[in-house]
């Protein structure tokens, strides 16, 4: 049986999709990307902010209606949508067929077949257990050269605009064990670089060691072979802790790269957001972190337009970014998200507000990515290869610098013939905002 998987949302659910393929294909179904000719489909959806509900929504009706045009027998709704939403989408959507919550993807197959015997039911366990898979079944869907490993699951900060932890539970970390044997696996598919994700990084370990233990896990997986790139995402900032920062600083195969959200500035406003770090703790951080590592990219995301976000607290926010010159920023319009502390907040800001405010962070961050990119012409660099553009005569690829789908490309030029997964060195010649363009260069014979 021909299968169809949608996945939407972050990299952790993505995880989770290629979990499920791991577990459709031991079944026996035949994975296909064209929706005309599946036979079943799984939406893995996210409802993280309103606009991914919305994409989700979109998504489901759209294959809903290849059940009266196409081969489509079975549909299948997951993730985090399924399992917050579960009741409302079986009575309003009859076209789905099945739902299968956040802890229950293992049985994503069993759903499948239970639906095509006329059983229309919800695979729903505790959302603070975690399924029972086999993690060298995962079906890697990134090209094979880089993968996720998702080291946690869960959120225990409750910040006051997040609805993650009713519908994703507690935090609660994978053994140590088996995320170096899911990591050798990768490896022995070609894997190259390792991206680490969880709701939060930095905790890792100290649910189940009564530390935190993700320097020991990095050194770990540092000596994986084939491993060349280690890199690390969702790091919450005042969770991060000097022995993480060594082994950062020491480990070679561990990319000079943090993803920390910071999500503001205000000393008000991360208060109401129930965040725990201040303005100025947030300042020492950083300023710790380029010390340590003085070549080290940071990469952050903020919220504009948080309920009661005054002119004053947006301009504070405003000389925070102009004065920290992050390398990477990403900015969300605040989303009131039903039941969670913040929906009942006043003021809600605007909507035109929220936006004007937003496109001033980032056309600010833009003046300064811009900055940074002409600073690096000239410089050498290494580049991770991830594909071509035949028509223009170049590669495509990305420096430490850089994650894959949200962070900057270099495009350059090869005399080799190269595959996606390996590396040049290449001499920066050219700068936009957030792009590069270069020349691989050789070493002298």
């Amino acid at each position: 049986m021909k299968l169809l998987m949608v996945s939407l949302g972050c990299d952790k659910n993505l995880v989770d999709s290629e979990k499920m393929l791991g577990v459709l294909t031991r079944a026996g179904f035949e994975i296909t990307d064209d929706e005309n000719e599946a036979e079943a489909a799984v939406v893995n959806t996210c409802c993280f902010i309103d606009e991914a509900k919305k994409e989700s929504i979109d998504q489901i009706f759209s294959l809903a209606r290849l059940k009266e045009t196409a081969k489509l027998k079975v549909l299948i709704v997951s993730g985090c949508m399924a399992q917050r939403y579960k009741d409302e989408i079986l009575d309003e959507i009859p076209e789905i067929d099945g739902i299968v919550g956040t802890t229950g993807i293992d049985g994503i197959a069993k759903a499948i077949s239970d639906a095509l015997g006329g059983t229309r039911d919800a695979v729903m366990d505790d959302i603070s257990t975690d399924p029972e898979l086999d993690p060298d079944e995962r079906v890697i869907t990134t090209g094979g050269h880089f993968a996720y490993l998702k080291i946690a699951e869960g959120c225990d900060k409750h910040c006051t605009y997040c609805a993650i932890p009713s519908f994703r539970g507690r935090y609660r970390s994978y053994p140590m064990e088996k995320l170096t044997a899911e990591a050798f696996g990768l490896a022995g598919q070609g894997v190259k670089e390792l991206i680490l994700v969880a709701e939060e990084t930095t905790l890792y370990g100290s649910d189940i060691y009564g530390k935190p233990m993700l320097h020991v896990l990095l050194k770990r997986l540092s000596d994986i072979p084939g491993i060349e790139w280690i890199r690390i995402l969702y790091c919450y900032p005042e969770d991060i802790y000097p022995e993480l920062v060594d082994v950062m600083a020491e480990e070679p195969k561990i990319c000079h790269y943090l993803d920390m959200p910071v999500q503001h500035a205000s000393d008000a406003v991360l208060k109401r957001m129930n965040r725990r770090t201040t303005e100025a703790e947030l300042i020492e951080k950083i300023g710790m972190l380029r010390e340590k590592i003085p070549d080290i990219a940071l990469r952050t995301t903020l919220i504009s337009g948080f309920p009661g976000e005054t002119d004053e607290d947006h301009q504070i926010l405003m000389d925070f970014v102009r004065r920290m010159r992050f390398d990477r920023l990403g900015v969300f319009t605040y989303s009131r998200e039903e039941g969670t502390p913040a929906a009942s907040m006043e003021p809600q800001v605007p909507e035109t507000v929220m936006e004007k405010r937003r496109d001033e962070i980032m056309s600010l961050q833009q003046e300064i990515s811009a900055a940074r990119g002409q600073s690096l012409i000239g410089r050498k660099l290494r580049v991770f290869t991830e594909g071509s553009i035949p028509e223009d005569g170049v590669y495509v690829g990305r420096t430490y610098a850089d994650a894959p789908s949200v962070d900057g490309l270099v495009f350059f030029q090869s005399e080799r013939s190269l595959m996606s997964g390996d590396f040049a060195d290449v001499r920066i010649t050219g700068a936009s905002e957030y792009d590069l363009e270069g020349t691989e260069e050789y070493p002298d014979a």
